[in-house]
């Protein structure tokens, strides 16, 4: 399966999280395979913005270098998209766009979020047209979890 991990997943699934909480056992198990983590360089680069705001600081105090550690081991352990520069409106917030591009592009089967944004109708739609289902980082989790019960009893 090939995942993309919105922003506010991969803000969370940080290696300093204590304790360890969903989003990070979500990625660790996307990246320990056969799953592929698909990301762009927008959304390393959103990432990298986000873990800086001092909100993010004060509930995960990140040294720079550690979140320079934790991108590289994020682009070295997924596969980049080569989203457009400029792409359609499609998500409310101008930001989510380039989001949904990485998932598209990079042909992911499913876009892990949080954010309702990604509920709305029209985004729905053409998440459908490209076989792109949304889920949370939650149902993404369990459904990985059963997926590899069931490939161990085969």
């Amino acid at each position: 399966m090939r995942v993309v991990l919105d922003t506010n997943i991969l803000v969370r699934a940080n290696p300093i999280v204590s304790p360890q909480g969903v989003a990070r056992d979500l990625l660790l198990t996307i990246v320990s395979g056969p799953d592929v983590l698909v990301l762009s360089t927008f959304i390393l680069t959103e990432v990298e913005r986000v873990m800086s705001y001092p909100r993010v600081r004060a509930r995960w105090p990140l040294e720079q270098e550690t979140i320079e550690q934790y991108l590289a081991f994020l682009e070295t352990a997924g596969t980049l998209a080569d989203i457009p520069a400029v792409s359609p409106a499609i998500v409310s917030d101008p930001d989510d766009d380039p989001i949904l591009q990485t998932a598209i592009v990079g042909r992911a089967d499913v876009l892990c979020t949080r954010d309702e944004a990604f509920r709305d109708e029209v985004v729905e739609h053409v998440c459908k047209a490209h076989s792109l289902r949304v889920l949370d980082d939650i149902a993404l989790l369990q459904e990985l979890r059963e997926s590899r019960k069931s490939d161990v009893k085969k």
